[in-house]
């Protein structure tokens, strides 16, 4: 879930579907080309209709075992979205959560304290998205020039504030953490894959998520972000551990 057409979502789609799988790529508003068909913003609180999505997908499409992996941002919604499920009527047999934002503070701090390269690539992203939303609705959206705000902070203030109907950022960024009691009722098999050197995702707030006995935990010394790559040709080895945590024990 994310972008459908995010390269480690294809990746591990395709893989599951090798292997024998039905599967489903998610989109998010707003991503993948979807700006047209809706008019409201896309933002990280909308947890509500990703769970919407996931029933009624569950519901036209049963299945003896479903799972759910996300990666990024869209393992943090896999997450929200499996502690509600059993609320919601979803039966989930597991998720699988690679590289999750966890505090969303945190997340922000490093993409503006860390390697300028993914703060450009972010911010670039952001940028086209919103433009592209404008040009679909024009009627209701004018951002002006967005190169005003210079960092992804400003930007996500200005946007949490004026558009996503929040006070400040602080209240935005808080919305959508998994840490503190946000997973306490987690019930769904969970598996959390990260990685100690993930340069977007600050690994020391894996302490501060709820402890239920749901959630394991995988930490590897090397693996970036999203990437786990096992050789100089730039494989990775991902896939192959999302497939073995969703495929049954022999």
């Amino acid at each position: 879930m994310g972008s459908a057409a995010a390269s480690y979502v294809v990746s591990t789609a395709a893989a599951a579907y090798d292997a024998g799988y039905d599967v489903f790529r998610l989109n998010f508003r707003d991503h993948g080309g979807t700006s047209a068909l809706n008019r409201e913003l896309f933002h990280s609180c909308r947890i509500d209709e990703v769970v919407g999505a996931l029933k009624v997908i569950t519901a036209r499409h049963s299945a003896r075992r479903t799972f759910i992996v996300g990666h990024s941002l869209g393992g943090n919604f896999a997450l929200r979205a499996a502690a509600r499920a059993p609320a919601a009527g979803i039966e989930l047999t597991k998720v699988v959560a690679i590289c999750p934002v966890l505090r969303p503070h945190s997340t922000m701090r490093a993409l503006e304290d860390g390697l300028w390269v993914y703060r450009t690539y972010f911010l670039r992203r952001w940028r086209r998205s919103l433009l592209e939303k404008a040009r679909c609705f024009p009627e209701l959206y004018d951002f002006g020039n967005l190169r005003r705000f210079p960092t992804l902070t400003s930007t996500t203030e200005f946007f949490a504030t004026q558009y996503a109907g929040f006070p400040d950022l602080d209240s935005y960024l808080a919305g959508y953490a998994i840490t503190g009691d946000a997973l306490a009722r987690l019930t769904v098999p969970t598996r959390l894959i990260a990685a100690a050197d993930d340069p977007v995702i600050p690994i020391a707030d894996l302490k501060d998520l709820a402890v239920t006995p749901a959630l394991g935990i995988d930490v590897f010394a090397r693996g970036g972000h999203c990437a786990f790559l096992e050789d100089y040709r730039l494989r990775s080895w991902l896939d192959r551990a999302v497939l073995a945590q969703i495929e049954p024990a022999a």
